[in-house]
């Protein structure tokens, strides 16, 4: 059988590299689909997420790894807030979006407070079967509002937890104007641990640590997952009665969608999730803010780094 000719060969093999780039260079750097994977042949999927550096990298993992499994994934990624993002999936502009278990039960069961992360748990599966939706594992990892101290205070008062504070007597605690009065601040404190002997000193958004470097409170409010977390220079004084309430982010999803994308969509979801540690989304934050990284390159090192991709 005669070859085919040269100019044939390589207008053949000219097709097969722009393939590959294209495949390669997928929506700017996303990962390419595995066309036979799992997902090949499954209708898409669209993720969103909130506007901010945490959520974005959380979108961008769980879309990277759907589009590793051959799905078709496309992200919106410009939600303002909890409450456009739960709006969007209820009108179906988005499929499923990464949700923190506290800010689902703050909405659905207010004032309720849940003492076990299994019993929150619970309490989330219900609430969201009931509005159709599916709230798959969460992660080892909670988001929550956290009382911070220099590591040098916590040294010198040997704290550890939220509780140790009592110990200590008259101090000063720095957090944005509202925390003071809204029921999930400082009065759920007060409640959880009789915390009274404190003046309260309002500090702008962003404000905390420069407050407390500077020694105008000696505690103050912060987030578990701020980038400046992972330098060492401030402890987190653990809050073992969830005053702050149990903040684990977990995937949210219609459950049609998860019916129809298959078993390897919600196992593919979940494999992300169980790699996501309080130190590993620390870091990723900080590759984004301090680094400044892009979330779609932070989160396609961590997931080559995790074997995900």
């Amino acid at each position: 059988m005669p070859l085919p000719s040269r100019s044939l060969r390589t207008s053949a093999i000219a097709a097969v590299a722009l393939a590959a780039v294209a495949a390669a260079g997928c929506g700017g750097g996303r990962a390419a689909r595995a066309p036979n994977g799992p997902g090949s042949g499954r209708p898409p999927v669209g993720i969103g997420s909130q506007n901010f550096t945490e959520q974005r990298i959380l979108g961008e993992l769980y879309a990277q790894a759907l589009r590793a499994k051959g799905y078709r994934v496309r992200i919106r990624g410009d939600l303002p807030d909890r409450s456009a993002a739960a709006r969007a999936l209820t009108d179906g502009r988005i499929d499923g979006y990464p949700e923190y278990m506290a800010a689902i039960l703050g909405a659905g069961a207010p004032g309720v407070r849940f003492n076990s992360r299994g019993a929150a748990r619970r309490a989330l599966l219900r609430l969201e079967s009931r509005r159709g939706l599916n709230a798959l594992t969460p992660t080892p990892y909670a988001r929550t509002e956290a009382l911070g101290v220099t590591a040098a205070y916590a040294r010198r008062r040997a704290l550890t937890d939220i509780g140790g504070l009592a110990r200590v007597g008259r101090l000063t605690l720095g957090a944005v104007p509202d925390f003071e009065t809204r029921p999930t601040g400082l009065p759920a404190l007060r409640r959880a641990y009789r915390f009274t002997d404190v003046e309260f000193r309002p500090l702008g958004s962003g404000g905390a640590y420069a407050a407390l470097d500077a020694g105008r409170v000696q505690v103050a409010v912060v987030k578990t997952t701020d980038a400046v977390l992972r330098t060492g220079r401030y402890v987190v004084l653990a809050d073992p009665r969830h005053a702050f309430g149990i903040g684990n982010a977990v995937p949210v999803l219609s459950r049609a969608v998860v019916a129809a994308e298959g078993p390897a969509f919600a196992s593919t979801l979940d494999a992300v999730s169980a790699k996501l540690t309080l130190g590993a989304i620390r870091t990723m934050n900080a590759g984004v803010e301090v680094d400044k990284r892009t979330p779609v390159d932070v989160a396609r090192g961590f997931l080559r780094t995790n074997g995900l991709l």
